[in-house]
């Protein structure tokens, strides 16, 4: 087994960071390396600890979620982010993706769940609750042009409906026996041709436009 995967928990409720941290402290592969009561404060720990997986909730006093997302990104944290909230609204889900959450989630989750969710955004994936994802598969979207729809090539659309199903870098890459550099080479040139900011937005739009698999 190799290091525990390291995880950040941000939420105002001192109450569910004492929860999540006395579950996913027993968990061999998880290890908490430390919690946050704001969204600012969330970000400058992210800076100083360097989380592989940060536990988000949406709304909290001060700087809430969906801004220390975009301050995340702003920075270039490396680190996945998945929301843990109560809030279910679409209003809610979609700026929190849109800024770069890899997962949306609600606080009802089973605690074992909860630890799978993170194993697998920190492997690449992209986790929604299934309210959340029809949701975003019904909201109006604006018609993509020839550029946007006509402009990738036949093995960067098979890419991206493998993304939109949740896989790695390497499971595409042995998917489609292809080596992962290449893969990658494939990811970037879709993220430049939707002018996307990550893989996570590229799910979204594959779902939204009916390339996913």
């Amino acid at each position: 087994m190799g290091d525990p995967i390291r995880v950040l928990l941000v939420d105002d409720h001192q109450v569910v960071r004492r929860g999540l941290r006395t579950f996913l402290e027993v968990q061999d592969d998880i290890e908490v390396v430390g919690e946050a009561g704001d969204g600012a404060t969330g970000v400058e720990r992210a800076q100083e600890l360097a989380p592989e997986v940060i536990l988000l909730d949406v709304k909290m006093p001060g700087t809430d979620g969906v801004e220390a997302l975009r301050r995340l990104r702003a920075l270039d944290h490396p680190a996945r982010v998945l929301v843990v909230t109560s809030f279910t609204e679409q209003r809610t889900a979609v700026p929190a993706l849109r800024a770069g959450a890899a997962g949306y989630l609600y606080k009802d989750i089973d605690p074992d769940a909860l630890a799978a969710a993170i194993r697998s955004v920190h492997a690449g994936h992209v986790l929604l609750e299934s309210e959340v994802a029809a949701a975003l598969l019904t909201q109006e979207t604006a018609p993509a042009g020839p550029q946007r729809e006509g402009g990738l090539t036949e093995r960067e659309r098979e890419v991206l409906g493998l993304i939109a199903d949740g896989r790695s870098n390497r499971e595409i890459a042995r998917a489609l026996v292809l080596s992962e550099k290449t893969v990658k080479t494939h990811v970037s040139n879709i993220l430049m041709k939707l002018d996307l900011a990550d893989r996570t937005q590229a799910a979204l739009w594959a779902v939204r436009h009916g390339v996913a698999t």
